[in-house]
């Protein structure tokens, strides 16, 4: 078969101490894929090591060199230079999973070989936060069957509130990514949230396999999820946050009952991150910025507002006072201990 199957576009930013096992285990799918290093303006040697693995595997990896424009402009790039049927991103700093990378390439295989109508692939992923001995696995059983290919219309379907689906978790078909014209903004953390959020409502055909197959590393210093790094990068989440409150306010009466309900628990955790990381960081600025959200929200889409304010996350980070803070930042590190997202 001479179509890629898949292409892994790998944006990379001075990520010469980490990308080798990251493009090391996507080269374990072989000719089926497409492998796009992009090298967002890197002032270290990751150029090098790009060019290299091209040179090396000519018919497999392409190396794209751009100056920088941050984690989503390396993503768009990807989308633009891809020819594979379907789309994933791997950031360099994580890997694939040699066994579910297998069957996930089966699958995508079959898919192509049938002519079968496939909008996204949703998988496993792990947090792989480095002083835990037990990973916690994100797994979506109980929210899709499992190896069906359905539409949003499935009753089916039940993502709960604590089924996070991260650009970790997706592979789209590329033509999708393409025609929706998704344009990821520029020197801009926490876009990947847009990511999911902006091409689903043009989703039509979804299908989940039940296998733990990204890596999300966690613990490297200054991360884009380091807490501290949230703290300082926070007007970057809020901007996400408006443009997600902005997307769905424009579109959410025209959307299936069972994507509404996705992208609302999906708008919902969003509003939850940005106003925890204010509350924790006990900065009176920062309580200032959570309030301007809510009130953008409010101003934005007054009905939406009142629904995302009585859920269980929007009670808890709006609780009053000293008592309500201390509560909400209680909620927060419990959260955090559970799932280790941070």
């Amino acid at each position: 078969m001479n179509k890629k199957i898949l292409t892994i576009t790998i944006p990379c930013y001075n990520s010469q101490d980490y990308m080798k096992k990251c493009v090391d285990h996507a080269l374990l799918g072989g000719e089926l894929v497409e492998i796009l290093i992009v090298d967002d303006g890197s002032t270290d040697d990751t150029a090098k090591i790009a060019d290299a693995y091209a040179e090396k595997y000519p018919t497999i990896v392409k190396a794209i060199h751009k100056e920088n424009g941050g984690h989503g402009d390396a993503v768009n790039t990807g989308i633009a230079h891809a020819t594979g049927v379907y789309f994933k991103v791997v950031d360099s700093d994580d890997w694939l999973d040699k066994e579910a990378y297998k069957q996930v390439l089966k699958v995508l295989k079959k898919l192509v070989e049938d002519e079968k109508d496939l909008d996204v692939l949703l998988s496993n992923y792990t947090y792989d936060k480095v002083e835990r001995r037990k990973k916690r696995v994100m797994r979506y059983h109980g929210a899709l069957p499992e190896k069906r290919i359905i539409s949003w219309e499935d009753s089916r379907i039940r993502f709960n509130k604590f089924q996070y689906v991260l650009m970790h978790s997706v592979i789209y078909r590329t033509q999708l990514l393409k025609d929706c014209g998704l344009q990821l903004p520029k020197h801009t953390f926490y876009v990947d949230n847009l990511y999911i959020f902006e091409p689903m409502i043009h989703v039509k055909k979804l299908m989940y396999l039940n296998v733990d197959l990204y890596h999300y590393y966690i613990g490297r210093e200054g991360q884009s999820v380091n807490e501290k790094t949230m703290m300082k990068r926070i007007d970057q989440q809020m901007l996400v946050n408006r443009t997600l409150i902005q997307f769905f306010s424009e579109n959410r009466k025209e959307l299936p009952p069972q994507m509404y309900r996705f992208l609302f628990q999906y708008l919902d955790m969003m509003m939850c991150v940005a106003s925890s990381i204010c509350v924790v960081s006990k900065d009176k600025e920062l309580y200032k910025k959570k309030k301007e959200l809510w009130k953008y929200l409010k101003d934005t889409d007054a009905e939406l507002y009142k629904e995302l304010r009585t859920t269980l996350f929007g009670i808890t980070f709006n609780l009053h006072g000293p008592t309500g803070r201390w509560f909400a930042r209680t909620g927060y590190r419990l959260f955090q201990k559970l799932f280790g997202f941070n």
